[in-house]
């Protein structure tokens, strides 16, 4: 088990790297993705800040997605998180997918914040 999560951490920081050498100062929009849920967040680096987060375990979807596991419920969190970063002042960021297989909860993620007017 300890060897999964080694080759998972070794994955996500060779992402990193590569996200932080092409960002030019811009925000990354990090995703993190459970068996139950799906989490993302617009994250200023150089400052350290979280600008804008949303997750399938607000308040709004919560009573209307059927569950929090599904491309579904990822491309609702794509949407509001998309209008959360609007809100903050963010439009363009840089994806960080965290290790995931650019394929399924998270492509849906990516494609409905693009929709909301996210660049990346």
């Amino acid at each position: 088990m300890s060897r999964k999560i080694d080759l998972q951490d070794r994955r996500r920081a060779r992402v990193r790297r590569a996200i932080r050498a092409a960002a030019n100062g811009r925000p990354r929009l990090s995703v993190f993705r459970s068996s139950k849920q799906i989490y993302v967040q617009v994250i200023d680096d150089a400052n350290g800040r979280t600008l804008a987060a949303a997750s399938t375990l607000d308040k709004d979807l919560r009573t209307t997605l059927k569950t929090g596991a599904d491309k579904a419920a990822a491309a609702e969190v794509g949407k509001l998180l998309a209008e959360r970063a609007k809100a903050a002042g963010v439009t363009k960021v840089i994806f960080d997918r965290s290790g995931y297989l650019y394929h399924g909860r998270v492509k849906a993620l990516a494609d409905a914040a693009r929709e909301g007017g996210l660049e990346f």
